[in-house]
């Protein structure tokens, strides 16, 4: 039996009403756009995190251990969340939910959180900031090709036209672009891909099982379940066979980046696209989330400092121009 795609890819995220809520659809396109610009703050923390301090090279802050900040202040939250999304509900008398659900939504953490992060904050220390988002922003067109082999979605011109665009315009900053520069360019941007790959599948997972758990639930699980993982990972590579006195003292600029991550790149945007998505759609929100790479470009120019060419813009105009035609054409179809 063929999942329906049209409610895998366009189910609300809250379970609330689009008009539901203080200050209606323009309060929900302002969150959109707030929570589009902090999510796109991720790379840019990450970075200055990676960045040498006073010309010598941090070896101590792995991939795992800006993971486990990132997780490790936002945890407690997320608990709290969790067992006042609980008690709230058993105060309005519903069904409890099935525990069964709510295991599978911390098991599909581990793909959106776990693995999906550990690719991304790795590959980003061999690429720019800019490349990096640029790369991530295309995980729409593998929900796209895993729709067309295991959703049962099919093939328009329209849609691989869009995909041809899309790659065409990195392709472009490949050739001749500024920003494609780093460590190891290659192995960079195949981590970034595989993990916008991973993503697409665990957005095509996670969305029927929001459904049933609401929102709040299920991201708290979700989160909670990548947490585990995450302490056991960190635990296993800085305790047992490391040494966590070079985690711990780390830099005080290290921290306070690490907190910055944790609230203003996770907790605070999951919470203001939710609110969006309840309040102008997901649709409206997906739209808002356009600006992703731009945010990040001029992030990356004005506080890394990072390159930015002509080249650069015109192949990043077209990946934008590709995935927005895609966007269209798959509603269109839907």
């Amino acid at each position: 039996m063929k999942t329906n795609l049209r409610e895998v890819t366009t189910a609300p995220l809250m379970g609330e009403s689009q008009n539901a809520g203080f200050g209606g659809r323009n309060l929900g396109y302002l969150l959109a756009l707030i929570g589009t610009v902090f999510f796109s703050m991720k790379s840019i923390f990450v970075k200055l995190i990676y960045q040498p301090v006073n010309g010598m090279e941090l070896n101590g802050v792995e991939a795992i251990t800006i993971m486990a900040m990132r997780l490790g202040f936002s945890s407690p939250i997320y608990v709290l969340i969790f067992w006042f999304a609980l008690r709230r509900r058993k105060q309005q008398g519903l069904s409890p939910l099935l525990k069964r659900d709510m295991a599978l939504a911390a098991l599909l953490g581990l793909l959106g959180y776990y693995i999906c992060a550990w690719l991304d904050i790795e590959g980003i220390k061999y690429i720019t900031a800019q490349l990096e988002r640029l790369l991530l922003f295309t995980y729409p067109i593998f929900v796209f090709i895993f729709g067309a082999m295991f959703f049962g979605k099919p093939l328009t011109k329209g849609t691989v036209l869009a995909v041809f665009i899309a790659y065409a315009g990195i392709g472009l900053i490949f050739a001749g672009g500024d920003i494609a520069v780093g460590m190891n360019v290659p192995l960079g941007s195949a981590m970034i891909l595989l993990c916008a790959a991973c993503f697409a599948f665990f957005q095509l997972f996670a969305k029927p099982m929001i459904g049933r758990l609401t929102s709040p639930v299920f991201t708290c699980c979700a989160m909670l379940g990548a947490g585990v993982m995450i302490a056991l990972h960190f635990t296993l590579e800085n305790v047992v066979l490391g040494d966590v006195s070079e985690v711990l003292n780390l830099p005080p600029r290290i921290w306070i980046l690490g907190v910055a991550l944790a609230f203003f790149s996770t907790l605070l945007p999951s919470f203001m696209v939710n609110l969006a998505i309840s309040r102008v759609g997901p649709q409206a929100t997906s739209a808002v989330g356009m600006i992703a790479p731009i945010s990040t470009i001029l992030l990356a120019i004005y506080i890394l400092g990072e390159p930015f060419a002509f080249i650069d813009g015109i192949g990043t105009l077209i990946t934008v121009a590709g995935i927005g035609l895609y966007t269209y054409f798959d509603r269109r179809s839907a």
